[in-house]
């Protein structure tokens, strides 16, 4: 029988995982997993728990939450010699990265997929020396994942997102960067934001990234140039149809490595959380992680 590690944030998404543990723990159990638990008490704890249950040898560990609890483990993970292959339950509130690869948003089907065994690499970003699985980037706009409070997060799901994007939308202002890519000549001009991506599905927007693939050694980075409100909200739209990157606003390019400096106060965000502010240095670790993935490659999220 294997042993897995469930590590999971009771408060994500509308709390689902608290009424769901008990039938999860029994699906588990009768596809040959024998799983112990941990409940995450604070920022910083599901790091603390995926980095013990490495050092302890289980053979899977399970992160049930959203983006903000998977970028936890993965920081947890990513810096161990042995990393063993993480299951994903996505009861979170967006679930980009669970959109990103096809992983079942009910948890029948997720757990299933972790039953039958089947595992993919794949990449992981590093920023500095922190880790992250979809996206790294920093701007005004980028700011309100983590300025939404959690119990907001909580009782109205994504709306709280859009309610408090809103509100700064208003006040969004260029940011003067520095960015130097391994070949590529350096790139110094006002942009809006800019992002570094990992997989495709960014913030709810599917197609962000249309080409970006989680497995081939590249981060996708894009960068907003300076644009009015009117402007701003027409690149917004287009890439919810994944017609962004031909706009003359719009920066895109690949690299496996890229610094950005400024001479301004820029906070970073990764996976939704806060990361810090830059400078920072972002790389990629290719086929880095192993995740339990669906064994026809067809993306099954519903």
């Amino acid at each position: 029988m294997k042993r897995a590690r469930l590590i999971y944030n009771p408060t994500s998404g509308r709390e689902e995982m608290k009424r769901r543990l008990p039938d999860i723990l029994q699906r588990l159990d009768q596809g040959g997993i024998e799983t112990s638990c941990h409940a995450t008490i604070g920022e910083g704890d599901a790091t603390l728990a995926a980095a013990d249950a490495a050092d302890r040898d289980y053979d899977m560990i399970i992160a049930a939450g959203g983006d903000g609890t998977l970028y936890e483990v993965i920081n947890g993970l990513a810096n161990k010699s042995k990393r063993p292959p993480l299951g994903i339950l996505p009861v979170g509130t967006t679930n980009d990265f669970a959109r990103a690869t096809g992983i079942p948003k009910h948890w029948e089907y997720a757990c299933d997929l972790i039953i039958g065994q089947y595992t993919r690499p794949i990449d992981v970003g590093k920023m500095n020396e922190r880790y992250f699985i979809n996206i790294a980037g920093g701007g005004s706009l980028t700011e309100l994942t983590y300025d939404v409070p959690s119990k907001l997060k909580t009782m109205i799901g994504q709306l709280a997102y859009y309610m408090k994007g809103l509100e700064k939308i208003v006040r969004i202002r260029p940011t003067e960067l520095r960015l130097e890519a391994d070949g590529m000549d350096e790139i110094h001009d006002e942009f809006m934001l800019f992002l570094i991506c990992n997989s495709n599905s960014v913030g709810g927007f599917e197609r962000l990234a249309p080409d970006s693939k989680l497995d081939d050694g590249l981060l996708d980075v894009l960068l907003i140039r300076k644009c009015n409100l009117a402007e701003f909200i027409r690149l917004a739209t287009l890439a919810l149809r994944g017609e962004h990157l031909n706009d003359p606003h719009v920066m895109h390019f690949r690299t496996n490595r890229i610094k950005v400096t400024t001479p301004d106060y820029v906070q970073l965000n990764l996976d939704g959380e806060y990361g810090g502010v830059l400078p920072g240095t972002f790389s990629v670790l290719p086929r880095h992680l192993h995740i339990f993935a669906d064994a026809t490659g067809v993306s099954t999220y519903r």
